[in-house]
């Protein structure tokens, strides 16, 4: 059954230049909603680099991806917004001046702004290299952890060698009957902190790790059984039986639906003007990494820049004929008391 809403901005991308958007818009009193492929705000920052610092954040002179996200978080708690994960926008069509955004869990959205800010496209996980991956999808096989619930007592298999394998290892490590960490090498990617602890559990026998170690098939008929493995070096297979496998491969990036959206598009991103950040689609915005235009820097400031632009072209659209009711947060006290309500 769909569930229908109406919100004056729907932003596709809950990293940090959709996360800033909703405090552009909350400035001038607009409701946003954001719409996210992954299942956890943050976009980049928390799913490739949360322990990375980053040194470009004008007034802040280092900080974690991580770090940054839970700044945007404090910094919007004021104000009026939705967050849906695990999901993305599947597609749209225009309905007089608004727009109708259908996603993949059901949810339609009516809006006369889009915000795709959805940084280099939306992110897919790279799936193990073997025949029908996701047979079992979702009944044995996931490449996200949804519901920490459903690997209670259960014996998991988990494979990868970065952040998104060794947190789960450790975070599931006293909930699991089971965990076997499979990976090609012993050399992790993740933040050290957190492999250190995984190899804690390693050597208490909470965690047992496989190396080196690759997927080669998935076991199961009528439904999963279990995972065959091949020792990287001497080839060797070895069948482990176990309820869950987890696949934590990275992500690609792909422009996924975009590319049907009739958006005019530039060597995969897309094209924007540089006064509203608005595409050749009336109601519709690109900021961030996704956009591209002369000049045009990947830098997560500059598409601070761009969003706070396009907000206000989008109460244009709300509010015809109206004046932007543009002032500076430090001459505003009734936002200031707002702001420091939220950050006391």
């Amino acid at each position: 059954m769909t569930k229908s809403i109406e919100t004056d901005i729907l932003i596709i991308g809950a990293g940090p230049v959709g996360l800033f958007t909703v405090f552009e818009a909350g400035l001038l009193g607009l409701k946003c909603h954001l719409v996210d492929n992954l299942d956890k705000i943050g976009g980049q920052c928390i799913e490739l680099y949360p322990e990375k610092p980053i040194y470009d954040i004008p007034g802040v002179p280092n900080q974690t991806g991580k770090e940054h996200i839970d700044s945007l978080l404090k910094q919007i708690e004021p104000f009026d917004y939705e967050v849906h994960l695990n999901q993305r926008v599947d597609r749209i069509e225009q309905s007089g001046d608004y727009w109708i955004a259908e996603t993949t869990d059901g949810i339609s959205f009516k809006t006369l702004n889009i915000f795709i800010a959805a940084g280099a496209g939306s992110f897919e996980p790279r799936k193990p290299p073997v025949e029908s991956p996701d047979k079992f999808l979702g009944k044995g096989i996931d490449y996200a952890v949804r519901s920490v619930d459903k690997y209670k007592d259960k014996d998991i298999v988990i494979f990868g060698g970065g952040d998104s394998a060794l947190d789960w290892s450790v975070e599931l490590a006293n909930k699991a009957k089971s965990i076997k960490l499979v990976h090609r090498r012993d050399d992790f990617r993740g933040a050290e902190h957190t492999e250190n602890k995984m190899r804690n559990f390693v050597a208490s026998g909470e965690i047992e790790l496989k190396i080196p170690f690759v997927i080669k098939s998935i076991v199961g008929g009528k439904s999963f059984e279990g995972v065959e493995i091949m020792n990287f070096e001497t080839k060797e297979t070895e069948v482990i039986n176990c309820d869950e496998a987890l696949f934590f491969f990275g992500l690609s990036k792909q422009l996924g639906p975009i590319n049907d959206w009739e958006i005019d598009l530039n060597e995969r991103k897309v094209q924007v003007d540089t006064e509203k950040f608005e595409t050749n689609q009336k109601g519709i915005f690109a900021v961030g990494d996704i956009n591209t235009y002369p000049g045009k820097l990947d830098l997560i400031l500059c598409g601070f820049h761009e969003t706070t632009l396009a907000v206000q072209e989008a109460f244009k659209r709300i509010n015809p004929g109206e004046r932007v009711p543009f002032g500076y947060t430090t001459s505003n006290k009734g936002l200031q008391e707002k702001l420091k309500v939220s950050g006391s």
